[in-house]
Parts: C-alpha cells; structure tokens; sequence
C-alpha cells in the first residue's frame, strides 16, 4: 500500500507529519511523492489564513484526480475550525482535528474496510490541554532534528484563529523532551531545533515548576548536541530577569524570529499584542549589546483592520531603523471567529500589496547588507544536504552557505570553519 502526504503550515505541522509518516510506514506503507498515484492521500492542513483554507482544498482535488479510488485524509486546523466544510467535500473518508492525528492509520484503515466517512474531531478544543505526543523516532537523512515541546496558544491576539485550531496549552514532559534529545545526540545529531505553537508558554501547564529557560539549561548540560535553536519568540521573553541566564547558553544560537506584527502602538493594541514598539526595540538592542553575530528576525501584518497610511509608515519607519535581518510581510486575512473579522474600516486589497511590496523590498534591502557583513570572513558552518559536491549548510545565526565540495568527498553533518567569498543572492558562497 502506498501513502503520499501534503504539509502545509507551520513548523509544528511538519513535525506531526513526520510521525504520522513513521506510523504509516510500520503499517507497512510505503512513502511516494504527492503527485504519485497512491492508495491513501493524506492532506495535514493550515486554517492562519483564507489562502491555506484554498490550498487544503485544492490538494484534495488533486489527490482524488490523481486517483479516484483513493482514500483521502484531511488532518489538522482547517478540519478543526471548519469541520462541517471539510466533511462536506466530495471525496474526504477520513476527518481529524487537531489533536487526533495520533489514531490516523487506524480510522484510515477503518474507512478503507468499511466504506464510509470516519469523522474524529475533538469539540472545545480550548480545554483540551493534554500534549498529543505522537514522536518522531527515525530522522533519517537528516542532520538538525526538529522537536515538537509545546502545542496550543491562549494569547488571543485579535485576529488569529489558532488558540481554536490548536487548543489549550499543552507542554511535553521535560525529562521526556530531555530523554528524546540524548537519544539524538546518541544518533549523532549536533543540532537540535525546539517548536511549538506559542513556544514561551513552555511548562506554564505543567505541575512542575518548569519554563523554557529551565528546560534549554539542561539541554546545554546534553554531551554531543552542539546548537539548539527555538522557534518564533515573544520579545518579552527576554524581559524579567532572563537576559543573564540566556547569554550563559552557550549552545543557543543567536538567531531569533521575533514577533512584531506592527511597529505602531495603536495596531499592537488592536491586535491585542502584549507588548509596546519600544519594548521591542529595548529586546533587540539588548540582544545585539550582548550577544555576538545575533541575527534577528520578524513577521510583520499590513492591511490589519482600520490601519491608517500614518500607522502603516510608523511601521515602515520603525523598521528602517530597526534593521532586522528579515521580515517575513503577511497581507491581514480575515478570519471568521475572531475579534478582528468584526471590525471597521477594512483595508483594500490593493492597498495591502502596495504595502507589503514596500515592506519586502525594505526586508531585502536589510537583508543584503547583513550578509554582506560576512564577506571575506570565516564562519562555521554545519552542512546538511550535498549532490554533484555541491553541498548546503547553516552558520549559527542561520545564514545559508553554499560550497564546492572536493571530488569524492561528503560534508553530510559535518561542522566545519567556512571562508565566504561572495553573496548570490541571499546566500553566502564559500569555501571549506
């Protein structure tokens, strides 16, 4: 029997795919390619915006066009929030939410056999707040291992959908994250990468007492694993106290995807965002101060509801000066279910791309210069991917170098000292 997946979304989303890949294949299916014929499809959906609503769709068709007589699986948020919709598409057998991806070879197998629509999704979600831990044994191939700690959000920032889509907050058990990530050091594993939906509210449901910061303590106690990287980030989690115990990490690396969304006061309050612009920039001056090489990153919304030219070149402004190495520029889609869908004074479509293109260009801009920073400088680098001796590879602060390996020779997993010579693009071309 043969099995293809489509992921779409987040980090956290291909980590659950991973595990439900390794469970189909102890059924004893085989993994082809989405475009493959196949005997099941499994589609493990994205619901942050109308777009990813579109996209889940869309696979659904092709997978049935693929092959008519195939199972179709439809996983994840967009079968959470809009059950009744996905239920309804013509060729779904196999409906789960969320939290229920755990028992996918199971009802895919029921539904196989009894011919009907298995439809397994949790109803409130919010108080749902126990860790689905599906595990990730097998990374084959693979040289950074990505580990999911943490799943749901309570923030409710007004215009995302994802505190129903993913549930209450969920953290796994600390001596279980600590045990799987010496098991990865075991199976030579240097790099090490932490997810989760709202990663800083890591161990805030757990009986004991344990946060994030405790937990990346004990990992750096952790023999073989050299780097460890943490998903999107609040700035205020280097707020109270944190700073002197982060920069004692000497495995941590100084690359954070910090969250802004606005660089105007007034939008942050509209979003229900927890912090102010200059608390933000306090963070990353903070950072920059102390930390050697940090590279900082961002995601910023335009278009929110009733943001005014004058907020928008706030933004832009803040931005400017700001000087983060990327920002990743998102076009507000409306979600029905939050606050946000209900307000006023809406910003046209059109407007939204003018100001995204005028964010990304400004993102490049930065971009650029950073990297240009490490011309004719040594970095090291841990290469991950190589064919025909060209071979691919991180630096700690996540900039991606390219070489020419010598004939014969496999970089795969290795850490090795890179001299840069020139920047293609945004990546930096170098030599071993």
């Amino acid at each position: 029997m043969k099995v293809a997946f489509q992921t779409l979304g987040c980090r956290v989303n291909v980590y659950d795919s991973e595990a439900m890949i390794e469970m189909f294949q102890k059924d004893g299916y085989e993994l082809v390619d989405f475009q493959e014929v196949a005997d099941v499809y499994v589609i493990n959906t994205c619901t942050v915006t109308n777009m990813g609503d579109k996209k889940s769709r869309q696979y659904i068709s092709r997978a049935k066009r693929t092959n008519k007589d195939a199972t179709v699986a439809v996983v994840g948020c967009y079968s959470q929030v809009s059950k009744e919709d996905v239920v309804n598409i013509p060729g779904v057998d196999v409906v789960l939410g969320s939290r229920n991806k755990g028992d996918i070879v199971f009802h895919v197998n029921q539904a196989r056999a009894e011919k009907r629509q298995i439809v397994q999704v949790t109803d409130k979600l919010l108080l749902n707040t126990t860790f689905e831990d599906l595990g990730v044994t097998s990374y084959e191939g693979k040289t950074r291992a990505f580990l999911k700690i943490q799943d749901g959000c309570n923030r409710f920032c007004s215009y995302c959908i994802i505190p129903y889509a993913r549930g209450g907050l969920s953290s796994k058990a600390p001596k279980k994250v600590l045990r799987e990530i010496e098991k990865l050091a075991e199976e030579g594993f240097q790099e090490v990468i932490l997810s989760g939906i709202h990663i800083a509210s890591y161990g805030h449901d757990l009986p004991e007492k344990c946060d994030l910061l405790d937990l990346l303590e004990e990992v750096e106690k952790i023999q073989g694993i050299l780097r460890v990287r943490i998903g999107s980030i609040e700035p205020m989690f280097f707020k109270e106290g944190r700073m002197e115990r982060i920069l004692k990490l000497k495995k941590l690396c100084p690359h954070f995807h910090l969250s802004l969304q606005s660089g105007a006061n007034e939008t942050l309050k509209r979003m229900n965002r927890r912090y102010t612009k200059e608390e933000f920039q306090e963070v990353v001056e903070e950072l920059r101060k102390k930390m050697e090489d940090v590279s900082i990153t961002t995601d910023i919304i335009v278009g929110f509801p009733e943001e005014t030219q004058e907020e928008f070149l706030e933004t832009y402004e803040f931005l400017q000066k700001m000087k983060l190495t990327k920002i990743h520029t998102f076009k507000y889609s409306p979600r029905k279910g939050t606050p946000a869908y209900h307000m006023k004074d809406h910003v046209s479509g059109v407007e939204k791309d003018a100001r995204s293109k005028k964010i990304m260009v400004q993102s490049d801009a930065h971009e650029e210069a950073f990297l240009d920073k490490y011309l004719g400088h040594e970095v090291e680098v841990l290469f991950e991917e190589g064919q025909e001796g060209i071979h691919y590879g991180y630096t700690r602060n996540y900039l991606k170098v390219k070489v020419q390996a010598k004939e014969g020779k496999n970089l795969q997993g290795q850490m090795i000292k890179t001299k840069i010579q020139e920047r293609k693009g945004t990546i930096l071309l170098g030599e071993v």
